[in-house]
């Protein structure tokens, strides 16, 4: 026999109050005595009472409910940063609906858009590549909704939360450098993608520091196969190459996979960074060396700061941030099978050692 999921007026009778004081206590109004809270919260538990949100909704009201629009979460980064998004938010009491797109056209965009406020959500966090000039028309046209921006350019004028990629890629091509190489692959992510570019853009950068030019370069879509296949086409156009700077951690996989079915081992002859420190990176073969990007952080600064805007009315200014990134060594860069460690590497490590016999 089925049974019948308890009501507003069953929370009532159990705690002893009127169905209106049992609504204002799920709607967080002051204007109940805290024995009285106490009674109604002790009676929704013992009933398991999960209010109904469909209700709410048909009644006009905003539950406390926050939308996500992200790309597929098929890929690692997007599905963890969702992750992040959906505990931070739920320690907060809000509930997270999440609208897929793989189109960051403004009406692809604006159809996930006009899905989750049709569902009444207080605010969305936009996890798509977008520019400038198209998150800023997406802000226009939808002004009663905050937007949050994940993957904008760092001077869009949007409210964003984002990576800054030049302390980590710096620090990839700074390491790789003192470890004796000078011949650079870059495997870059897809051109429409601003954080691919912004990666690019920083490798090349950091590269230029030393004098130098990467090799070659390719662009992947981010995923294993797309990293698989550029490495081949790379190693068929006979272009010599001791270290691979890739995009994000499963094209990187894909990019060793290609290596070590040509018999070049990585590290050995060929040292590859990866890019996100996904969960799954530290347990590649060999474990992989990879630029972090701390996802729970970012989850915990796009809410809290989401819903720092949303209770002052959404018109606070100054409230967007860039994050830091770093480099995680790990086991799949070595010195070149013909070069030598520079002295400034070995100068680092008697440094790391002599750290480790004061602890």
């Amino acid at each position: 026999m089925k049974h019948k999921n308890p009501t507003l007026d069953d929370v009532a009778r159990q705690a002893g109050v009127s169905y209106q004081t049992v609504s204002r206590v799920l709607n967080g109004s002051a204007h109940v005595a805290e024995a009285t809270r106490a009674r109604v919260e002790d009676a929704i538990k013992t009933l398991n009472y999960v209010p109904n949100r469909m209700a709410q909704q048909l009644a006009g009201k905003r539950g406390c409910t926050l939308g996500l629009i992200t790309a597929s979460l098929g890929f690692h980064a997007p599905s963890q940063i969702a992750f992040a998004i959906k505990g931070v938010a739920g320690q907060c009491g809000y509930n997270v609906l999440i609208a897929m797109t793989d189109q960051q056209h403004a009406t692809g965009l604006q159809d996930a858009l006009n899905e989750l406020k049709a569902q009444r959500v207080e605010g969305v966090i936009i996890n798509l590549p977008l520019e400038a000039e198209s998150a800023a028309q997406i802000v226009a046209a939808n002004p009663e909704l905050l937007c949050l921006f994940l993957d904008v350019p760092p001077d869009a004028g949007v409210f964003h939360v984002m990576f800054n990629p030049g302390d980590g890629t710096r620090a990839s091509v700074d390491h790789l450098y003192r470890l004796g190489h000078r011949d650079f692959a870059l495997l870059a992510g897809p051109q429409e993608s601003v954080s691919a570019r912004q990666r690019l853009v920083s490798w090349q950068q950091a590269l230029e520091h030393y004098g130098l030019q990467p090799v070659a370069t390719a662009q992947g879509d981010w995923s294993a196969a797309s990293g698989y296949r550029c490495m081949v086409t790379m190693r068929e156009a006979q272009v010599a190459f001791t270290a691979v700077l890739v995009a994000n951690d499963q094209m990187a996989l894909g990019a060793v996979s290609a290596l070590q079915q040509q018999q070049l081992a990585v590290p050995e002859h060929v040292s590859v960074i990866g890019y996100d420190d996904t969960e799954d990176s530290a347990y590649f073969l060999p474990a992989l060396t990879t630029v972090s990007q701390d996802f729970n952080r970012l989850g915990q600064e796009a809410v809290n700061r989401l819903l720092a805007r949303l209770a002052q009315g959404g018109a606070a200014r100054g409230q967007s941030m860039m994050l830091p990134t770093h480099l995680v060594v790990r086991h799949s860069i070595a010195a070149p099978p013909d070069g030598k460690p520079s002295l400034g590497l070995l100068a680092d490590e008697l440094q790391r050692i002599a750290a480790l016999l004061r602890r």
